[in-house]
């Protein structure tokens, strides 16, 4: 059976997941949620993703749900295509585990305020909060510091090679490249260099693709 992907392209968490699929060359069927009729709320959506949230994933009988749950899953079960996406050596996993968990735990919270009140808000027609842009900044400022050290030492976060720590970080750095907050990421050298590199990478050129004209 095919793997289908019910999401919402332009949502942060959807694009997450399409990349990874997209990396490991797999076939893919997109289903898309109409979220604003509410169709995430509904019991047949909620079947798949019980807190009706996007995106989830269907494997044959295996339902997934929560983005990085399911690009690990992909990076695991389809190791063999596409790109690695993860480390087989137990002690590079584990550096490329904490680096996942800073971006889930430290650079998520701060980047998803400021997604929100400088790339999204105004798309939708609401006012930007001045005071939670200011309250956030410093906070993703703090994470770029310990990103530019790291990223000083490999080339990538979890390593010398792109894998999930990387992956995961793409949606929120393509929203806020189009704000303000683009100078956070180019006032530091090596994360301005490892930004390029995600941003100009194959797979999400293609996931951009699949953006609405």
């Amino acid at each position: 059976m095919a793997i289908k992907l019910y999401g919402l392209v332009v949502s942060n968490s959807t694009f997450r997941s399409m990349v990874a699929l997209i990396e490991k060359n797999l076939d893919f069927e997109f289903i898309p949620v109409d979220f604003a009729a509410g169709e995430h709320k509904t019991s047949q959506f909620l079947a798949r993703s019980p807190f009706g949230q996007l995106p989830a994933l269907e494997d044959g009988e295996l339902k997934l749900f929560e983005s990085r749950a399911i690009s690990k899953y992909v990076a695991d079960a389809y190791a063999d295509k596409g790109t690695s996406l993860t480390f087989n050596d137990s002690k590079k996993l584990a550096i490329q585990t904490v680096w996942m968990e800073v971006e889930g735990q430290k650079f998520d919270p701060a980047s998803a305020k400021l997604v929100w009140e400088l790339a999204l808000n105004p798309v939708f027609g609401l006012r930007t909060d001045d005071a939670v842009v200011a309250e956030y900044e410093p906070k993703l400022a703090q994470v770029l510091d310990v990103y530019e050290q790291r990223l000083s030492e490999s080339k990538y976060l979890g390593g010398d090679v792109y894998t999930l720590a990387d992956l995961h970080h793409l949606p929120n750095i393509h929203y806020l490249m189009g704000t303000k907050a683009k100078s956070l990421f180019h006032a530091r050298p090596y994360v301005r260099a490892w930004c390029n590199d995600l941003l100009s990478r194959p797979a999400w050129l293609k996931v951009l693709a699949m953006l609405p004209k």
